[in-house]
């Protein structure tokens, strides 16, 4: 056994338009790391977070990756004590799934310093569970891209049937992280408790096509079908100058531009690198134009998802 593991878990991209808390893919870049370490009192303790601008909790009892870290130990049965550091680097309150992050890089951190008792698909559920410690809801979105990488689909959240979709070989996906904070509960109050026929139709067509797009590589496809005719008319007005942007976005040349997440964070699918550079920088000047200031993110989808690793910032 080792004395101590290196975990890295991606940020992702959930819903992707109108796959609303179902679809999700995972980033190369940024992401989260943890730093597990074996000692000899047979409890979890938070050694310390660093890189969230003191947004998250330092009490070993609320934070998330604490909280997985505990549960599996309880699980394992593991007579050690482990210690955890979070080096958050997926930007916190962004629509990036930065508590996914947290919880999916402690449970690999955790998983391989007590030797890798359990396979990759067993974590899901620790992931998740962090996930509903954190929010009350147990959405897998985020969690399951980050853990296994790609683009994943999940069919059924109560009995986490997670659907691995292919991961087209064009395409380049450009996040404008803006400098403002929305609260994932917050997004959830606003949205809609009856939804028309008409736009149900619509966005399950929409769903289908995403599905499609990915399987067939067909980025026009993806571009059309990241339509959302029911979330992002409504979520949109929690983010200043949204329009605005998404707007710079398309006459970029963004095959398509939608809300990440619950957001604030806006994203882009563009065919090149070239394009993801022109498009990201026009989404920027809008936020500017509405007096916010961003970060800007550019990335391929990861086909590697969480891993071990030798050191923080690998």
């Amino acid at each position: 056994m080792k004395n101590h593991a290196i975990a890295f878990a991606p940020a992702s991209i959930s819903n992707l338009g109108s796959g609303f808390d179902v679809i999700g893919l995972a980033l190369e870049e940024p992401g989260d790391y943890i730093v597990a370490e074996l000692t000899e009192r047979r409890s979890v303790g938070l050694r310390g977070v660093e890189g969230d601008g003191g947004l998250l909790s330092r009490d070993g009892k609320k934070n998330i990756a604490a909280h997985v870290a505990t549960m599996m130990l309880r699980d394992l049965k593991a007579r050690v004590g482990i210690a955890i550091t979070l080096h958050a680097r997926t930007p916190v309150k962004s629509g990036l799934g930065s508590s996914a992050s947290s919880a999916v890089a402690a449970a690999v951190a955790v998983n391989a310093l007590l030797g890798n008792p359990l396979a990759k698909d067993e974590l899901l559920q620790y992931a998740v569970d962090g996930e509903r410690f954190v929010s009350g809801a147990g959405h897998a979105d985020n969690v399951s891209p980050s853990l296994f990488g790609g683009v994943t689909l999940v069919r059924d959240t109560k009995t986490l049937d997670i659907i691995r979709l292919p991961i087209p070989r064009k395409g380049v996906w450009v996040v404008v992280h803006p400098h403002i904070q929305v609260r994932t509960a917050d997004a959830r109050k606003i949205l809609p408790k009856n939804i028309p026929l008409t736009k149900a139709v619509r966005q399950w067509g929409n769903v289908g096509g995403l599905v499609a797009g990915f399987c067939s590589g067909d980025l026009d496809l993806l571009g059309r079908s990241i339509e959302d005719v029911i979330i992002e008319p409504v979520r949109a007005q929690l983010i200043p100058g949204f329009h605005a942007v998404k707007s710079a976005a398309m006459k970029a040349g963004a095959l398509a531009c939608s809300i990440s997440g619950s957001g604030p964070s806006m994203f882009a699918l563009v065919e090149t690198w070239t394009d993801s550079r022109r498009v990201g920088k026009a989404m920027q000047k809008a936020f500017r134009g509405v007096g916010l200031k961003s970060d800007l993110i550019i990335s391929r989808i990861s086909e590697e998802g969480a891993h071990v690793v030798s050191w923080v910032g690998q």
